[in-house]
This record gives C-alpha cells, structure tokens and sequence, in this order.
C-alpha cells in the first residue's frame, strides 16, 4: 500500500510533471507492439492509483480497461476515468482465470515486504490468458532508494536478474527486460547518496511542480530513452525496470 496521502500530490502532478510525461512515453514505446497485432481487448491495471494511466490505455488503444486498487483514496480520483473500476487486493484478484489480454502494473511490487510479492505476481498471472501480455515496473537498486521512496512507503527494489527469476519461476516468456530512467542516475545518486544523507532531512514526497525549464530539461533524458527503447534497445542499470512477457 502506498501512502494515501502522496494521491493528492499524484493527482495534481501526472498529466504534466516531466517523470509522468517521460515514463507515460518509455511505457506506451514497449506496450504499443503488443496491441498493434488488434489481439488486446480487454485490459487490467492492478494498483491504477488514480486511474490516469489505465484511462490512457483507454484512449490510446480502444480496450475495455479494468482499473483496481487497494487504497480507497485513489478510487475517488478513478471516479469518472474511462475505465472500470474496482477497489481490490492485488494478491486476491476478483478475476476469473484468463480473464485479460493485458495486465499490467506500475510501481506496485515494490510495496510488498521483500520476499512477499509472489502471491501477488502469480496472481497478474492467473488472471492473464494464455499468450497474453504482462507489462510490471518495478523501483530499480537500493542505491537509488530516497527520501521519497520512504515517505510512500516503498518496502524493496528489484535487480534485473531477480524479476527474470520471478518470471521464469512463473513460467513467463520474457519478451523485454530493460532497466529505465537510465540517463539520470548521475544526478539522481548525488542527490540520494550525498545530499540526502548530508541534509538530513525526513521522508517527504518528491511529486511536485518545478519551473518549466528544469521540467523541459529533466523531460528530455527520457524522451531520448523512449526512442532507444522503441527501437529494441535497453539499458545496464537506470532508477525503473520493465519486464514485458507473455503467458505460456
């Protein structure tokens, strides 16, 4: 669960702020091949926060989109999204077997107690169809972990080579694993390995507003990663990582 307080500033930040626009952008480059084959009709979001992404799906692909999520707060903002939904537990799905073409689920496993988010993976799992698609993103390396990772609660980060484990114990087809948010973890280890610790300073959410050149700038290392990314690229290590796989 994340902390309900960090919705409202969501709410107010992701349709402009630069993380939401360049992740939006690197996470449509890898779902976008899935869905051109017309075979994706029905879609799951599990842990849609305020519902803005699954309502996107909506849009960019004509699915019917199913939107869930544990935390009351968010289904007040997913009120009104063109999606269906549904306050859930995603380790107990409300879902038939095989129920979607596409699951998908961003920044949710990482909120699980390290070495407890398998009941909710095999889980997305369950409810995928045979041949159909997952899509998970995950908070990526210790080393990136910050005052805002603590202050929404955030309980662990992946390496590559644990998810593909977690995958294959699944019986997944890995189709794309790649680490993102790649080109800032320069800035992003100075800010979280030196200042943070020299100042001090107790959690706070890092979702807000910044003037518009700094978003402009931050903005550009991810478009410049979407367009690697769409091309087959990948990347060693970033501050995200992305699995793309299909159900045996």
């Amino acid at each position: 669960m994340i902390n309900p307080s960090e919705m409202a500033n969501i709410a107010r930040s992701e349709e402009a702020l630069w993380w939401f626009r360049g992740m939006r952008g690197i996470s449509f480059a890898l779902l976008d091949p899935l869905v051109q084959n017309g075979q994706v009709r029905r879609v799951l979001e599990a842990g849609c926060g305020t519902g803005h992404f699954a309502s996107a799906m909506r849009s960019r692909y004509g699915a019917e989109v199913f939107a869930v999520d544990l935390e009351g707060e968010a289904l007040h903002y997913c009120r009104g999204r063109r999606a269906h939904p549904a306050q859930a537990d995603i380790s107990r799905l409300p879902f038939p077997d095989a129920a979607f073409d596409l699951v998908v689920s961003l920044d949710v496993l990482p909120h699980f107690p390290e070495g407890e988010e398998a009941p909710a993976f095999a889980e997305l799992v369950r409810v995928a169809r045979p041949r159909g698609f997952l899509m998970l993103r995950v908070a990526a390396l210790r080393v990136f972990r910050s005052r805002h990772s603590q202050y929404v609660w955030e309980r662990q980060r992946f390496t590559r080579r644990r998810l593909e484990e977690l995958a294959r114990a699944h019986r997944l087809e890995v189709l794309r694993l790649t680490y993102a948010n790649f080109l800032l973890t320069p800035a992003a280890f100075l800010k979280f390995r030196v200042y943070e610790p020299l100042a001090r300073r107790p959690p706070a959410s890092g979702v807000a507003p910044v003037p518009r050149a700094l978003d402009t700038l931050l903005y550009w290392p991810l478009a410049l990663e979407k367009f690697w990314l769409a091309r087959g690229g990948r990347f060693p290590w970033g501050q995200s990582l992305i699995l793309v796989a299909r159900k045996r």
